[in-house]
């Protein structure tokens, strides 16, 4: 393994992003220092023959401690971090996902129809029909329309999209390895649940008879699903949920009649079909008609309206979400979203981070989630990015966006630390363990990228919290640091950060 190690080495950042807020650069301490590199010693000796490299430092991007600091490494996760910068650099924290109807045509206020052609707008939300989680719903887009007095659809369903072809695919860069995996459906405007299905199933009234279904999300998705599972004496459980060629499912297998009632989900291999059959059950349900979904639209004249829509929630939020529960899927669509395209968002991407950190950043990304082991970047340039990017204008509690310490993905992080000292982001992938974020102590900010390729990927996230716990031991709640060393005043997003600590308490 290449090893360097540098201590307290001071670099010299660009001007144009510093601000006279960010306060007197802080040191590392003599003992915190020898701890560090005693730290460094006992990891490399359970973490074996992979690579590290290391980059700590503070707000005003001097680096105080490195260890192979410009190593190209695969970030996994991390690489949300600048998905979630660009995204909000563009859209701004308070945007919004839209999904509309947009019609053209007449309503026959006598009979309730809609005279003319009609179509779905999808805008890429990832937080669109979700069970159990906020989002908005396809059943209130459907009310809008019953409140306007439609009572009849006719016709198919039309799908488009603003940031290109109305589908979704899984990704060519994700390993094949991971189709099926509920972390990784397909990507693109046609989403609703996170493209995946969930159903809840119980035994039948007896042995031999068919399972019955509890729920079924998204609504009307039973509808897909072929049932060949029967239930047997006993309360074991053996179900598999297979995907058929039609878009569908068949559930098989078996379940105790005395078992409890079971849940088992799975991607939704085609969600344009399950996008159908949802959309069905939302009419059903506000109680409008839809025939003749097979025969051709009808061709109409005049100007498009909006009949119909429905947003997520401020952008800040959904970035809070995403972070917290490393929702590969989220940051893909928000990604297409700000680029306003399903192809350019890794090269805007690339390049909004070299634009951050300046020509001597070390990225190339070819995704905005981390899941592909092509993406590349080097320890000091996560570092720099973590540092410059709060300096820009409106960006300051960027930092609060990341989950803190003791919830969501730092869940395991939380002894020998107040909740709140930590804000940072975990990667995690066969070969990968990366940690990076931000560390509130009472003489600054710290910001430190730990990453590490290679076999022994426990040992190293072992490791990465033990540093973390190492520097933070008398760390401070992030928020009030940042508005001690950088200037400012609560805001919004420390709220929404509280809010996803109180969903998990």
């Amino acid at each position: 393994m290449r090893c360097r190690v540098t201590l307290t080495l001071s670099l010299v950042l660009l001007s144009s992003l510093a601000t006279s807020q960010v306060a007197a650069a802080q040191e590392l301490t003599t003992a915190e220092l020898v701890r560090v590199e005693d730290w460094y010693r006992r990891t490399v000796e359970r973490t074996g023959d992979g690579e590290w490299g290391i980059a700590i430092g503070a707000m005003n991007g001097r680096v105080l401690w490195s260890l192979n600091p410009e190593l190209e490494l695969i970030p996994a996760s991390t690489a949300k971090l600048f998905t979630i910068g660009f995204t909000r650099a563009r859209a701004g924290g308070g945007a919004r996902i839209s999904t509309r109807l947009i019609g053209r045509g007449t309503l026959d206020s006598t009979t309730g129809r809609w005279i003319g052609s009609w179509q779905l707008e999808l805008g890429g939300d990832p937080t669109l029909e979700r069970a159990g989680r906020a989002g908005p719903s396809l059943r209130e887009l459907a009310r809008q329309l019953h409140d306007r007095g439609i009572r009849v659809l006719e016709g198919p369903l039309a799908l488009t999209s603003r940031t290109g072809p109305a589908l979704s695919r899984y990704p060519a860069v994700w390993s094949a390895d991971f189709i099926g995996r509920l972390y990784a459906p397909p990507v693109g405007p046609v989403t609703l649940h996170e493209n995946t299905i969930s159903l809840t199933v119980r035994p039948g009234r007896d042995v031999g008879s068919p399972l019955m279904v509890v729920s079924a999300y998204p609504a009307g998705v039973d509808r897909m699903v072929r049932m060949s599972a029967t239930t047997v004496g006993g309360n074991r459980r053996r179900l598999t949920l297979a995907a058929d060629p039609d878009g569908g499912w068949t559930l098989g297998g078996t379940l105790g009649i005395y078992a409890r009632p079971a849940g088992i989900s799975a991607v939704a291999h085609e969600p344009a079909s399950v996008l159908g059959y949802a959309w069905a059950a939302a009419l059903e349900r506000v109680g409008i008609s839809w025939i003749n979904r097979t025969s051709p639209p009808p061709v109409w004249q005049g100007l498009p309206a909006v009949l119909a829509k429905v947003e997520s929630a401020p952008f800040d939020s959904v970035a809070v979400e995403i972070n917290r529960r490393s929702l590969n899927i989220g940051a893909e669509l928000v990604l297409q979203w700000a680029a306003a395209s399903q192809t350019a968002g890794p090269s805007l991407l690339t390049q909004h981070v070299r634009q951050v950190v300046g020509p001597r950043a070390q990225v190339h990304l070819v995704d905005g989630s981390g899941l592909s082991d092509l993406d590349r970047v080097s320890p000091l340039t996560q570092m720099l990015y973590l540092a410059r990017y709060p300096q820009l204008r409106g960006a300051e509690r960027y930092p609060l966006l990341l989950p803190a310490n003791g919830i969501g993905s730092l869940r395991s992080l939380r002894r020998g630390m107040a909740r709140g000292v930590v804000h940072a982001k975990t990667g995690t992938l066969d070969r990968v363990a990366t940690l990076a974020g931000y560390l509130g102590r009472p003489d600054g900010v710290l910001v430190i990228s730990l990453m590490y390729n290679g076999r022994r990927t426990h040992a190293a996230r072992a490791a990465e919290w033990e540093l973390f716990q190492l520097l933070g031991a008398e760390g401070v709640n992030l928020s009030g640091a940042l508005d001690t060393h950088m200037g400012g005043s609560s805001s919004p997003v420390d709220e929404l950060a509280e809010d996803s600590a109180q969903v998990l308490r």
